[in-house]
């Protein structure tokens, strides 16, 4: 996708909702993003040619089937647990719009990562979360899942 497509589509998704992810913001200025929506609303997640593709046919077209696919923190943020109050919001914001599944492509975070490869999240805060690891396509890069069914909510304001 080119960047006028993305940035049209990401236009069309925050007018048709629900909101394709959740801004922190401090001081009155935005800090911290994650991305998480319904799977369908994430094309190049979907990409047959990815680690990230779905496992069924199916599951790409599921409303119900939702995505955390990019975090984006300032790096003052960063190893100060924000991606774990992201993740925990994200969570919650799924829930409370019908997802009955979560799933997310992290990285398996090594000394050598570079903060530009962490923008998908690192394992061991999905690990944190509940996540489990449903498969292994590429090395350090597992398609972890979450079932929200019974699940309750951990917080109402997660970030705070």
């Amino acid at each position: 996708m080119a960047a006028d497509e993305r940035r049209a589509h990401m236009r069309d998704r925050i007018k048709a909702g629900p909101p394709p992810g959740i801004l922190c913001y401090a001081d009155g200025a935005p800090v911290a993003w994650v991305q998480v929506g319904p799977r369908h609303d994430v094309p190049q997640f979907n990409s047959p040619r990815t680690v990230s593709r779905p496992l069924e046919e199916g599951d790409a077209r599921d409303p119900s089937n939702w995505a955390v696919s990019c975090f984006f923190l300032l790096p003052k943020l960063r190893g100060k647990g924000m991606s774990h109050r992201l993740l925990a919001a994200a969570i919650d914001h799924a829930r409370r719009h019908g997802a009955r599944r979560l799933e997310a492509c992290p990285i398996d975070h090594v000394k050598q990562s570079k903060s530009v490869t962490l923008c998908i999240g690192s394992t061991a805060i999905f690990d944190a979360a509940g996540f489990e690891t449903v498969a292994r396509r590429k090395d350090g890069r597992p398609l972890m899942r979450l079932e929200l069914r019974d699940r309750p909510c951990r917080t109402e304001n997660a970030l705070g």
